[in-house]
C-alpha cells in the first residue's frame, strides 16, 4: 500500500477551462520531487466546481501524465452514493490505482449511513478505497468505531484523517484491522500522526515543495523522529501560509503555484483570489524559502 507523501493535486484553469498543459507540468514536478503518489480531484483540486465530465477527464489526464511513474489515487467522493459509484468506476476504467472518497457532505448521514455509503462503493469496484474524514467540510465526523468497521471490508485500505483530533487518530490505529493505513489529511498534523504510526500524508504543501515534504514522511517512516521533527519545523512557516485558515484551501497553495510559475492564478467561483494583505504575507514567506526571487 502507498506510504509516504501523496500530493493532493491542484487543478489548473486558464480562461475558465482546465489547463491540461499546466496539469502535466504539475504532475511532472511531483514525480521529479519524489512523491509516492498523486491525488487529483480532491478539495485541493477544486472538485466541487468540476462538472462530472471534467472530473473524469482530469483523472484520465493525470493517469496519462503519470505514465506509471507514481500511483494515481483519484478523488471520487460525492454526497450521492450512486454518483460516488459512477465516479469511482470511471477512475477504475481510467487506470487509477485507487480512489479517495470524502464522507457524504450536506446530507449529514448517521454513522450507519456513512458505513453503508462506503460499503456500497467498495462493493461496486475492485479499486482500493481510502476513506476521507474531514468534518470541517462535510459536517459529519466519521467516528473511530465506524472506521474500524470499514477496515474489515477488503478493499477499504485506509483513511485520510483531517478531524484535527490526535485522540481520534490513535483510537483509529488501535481499533482498525492490521495494515489499515492512516494518512494525515492536514499538513501540520503530519508529524504527530506519523509518530503515532501513520502511513504518511496526503499533503497540500507538497504541490510547492514536494522534495522537502517527502523528506519529512521518509524520516517518519524510517523511525527517525528527531530528523522528521527538525525538517517539519523548518517547513512550518511555509506550511502555515500555504494552508492558512482564513484563506480556504486551495486559494493559498494555487496562488503560490502561480507565483513560482506552475500554473495560472485562476479559480472558479465561489473561490476568489487572496486578499492583498494575505498575498503579501505568502509572497514574503516564499521569498524566505528562495521559491521566488527577491523583490
Amino acid at each position: 500500500m502507498w506510504r509516504g507523501c501523496l500530493t493532493a493535486l491542484l487543478t489548473p484553469f486558464r480562461g475558465g477551462e482546465i489547463d491540461f498543459a499546466a496539469l502535466e507540468r504539475l504532475v511532472d514536478a511531483q514525480v521529479a520531487g519524489g512523491v509516492q503518489g498523486v491525488v487529483p480531484c480532491g478539495s485541493t483540486g477544486e472538485s466541487a466546481t468540476l462538472t462530472h465530465d471534467e472530473h473524469i477527464r482530469v483523472v484520465e489526464a493525470v493517469v496519462r501524465f503519470a505514465r506509471g511513474r507514481v500511483p494515481v489515487i483519484a478523488g471520487t467522493g460525492s454526497n450521492s452514493t450512486a454518483e460516488a459509484v459512477r465516479l469511482t468506476r470511471a477512475a477504475e476504467e481510467a487506470g487509477a490505482a485507487g480512489a479517495l472518497l470524502l464522507s457524504p457532505y450536506y446530507n449529514k448521514p448517521t454513522q450507519e449511513g456513512i458505513y453503508q455509503h462506503y460499503a456500497a462503493v467498495a462493493e461496486a469496484t475492485k479499486l482500493p478505497i481510502v476513506v476521507y474524514n474531514i468534518p470541517g467540510r462535510t459536517a459529519s465526523n466519521i467516528l473511530p468505531e465506524t472506521i474500524a468497521r470499514l477496515s474489515h471490508i477488503e478493499n477499504i485500505v485506509g483513511v485520510k484523517e483531517a478531524s484535527g483530533s490526535m485522540q481520534q487518530v490513535i483510537e483509529i490505529i488501535a481499533a482498525a484491522e492490521p495494515g489499515f493505513a492512516v494518512w494525515s489529511g492536514d499538513d501540520v498534523m503530519t508529524l504527530p500522526i506519523g509518530a503515532a504510526g501513520g502511513a504518511g500524508a496526503i499533503a497540500v504543501s507538497s504541490n510547492i515543495v514536494p522534495g522537502r515534504f517527502v523528506a519529512v514522511t521518509d524520516a517518519l517512516l524510517a523511525g527517525d523522529f528527531a530528523r522528521a521533527r527538525d525538517l517539519m519545523y523548518d517547513l512550518l512557516p511555509l506550511v502555515r501560509v500555504l494552508t492558512m485558515r482564513f484563506e480556504v484551501n486551495p486559494i493559498p497553495v494555487k496562488t503560490a503555484a502561480a507565483m513560482i510559475g506552475l500554473c495560472a492564478e485562476e479559480f472558479r467561483l465561489p473561490l476568489t483570489p487572496m486578499s492583498q494583505e494575505n498575498r503579501a504575507q505568502l509572497e514574503r514567506v516564499l521569498r524566505e524559502y528562495a521559491l521566488v526571487p527577491d523583490a
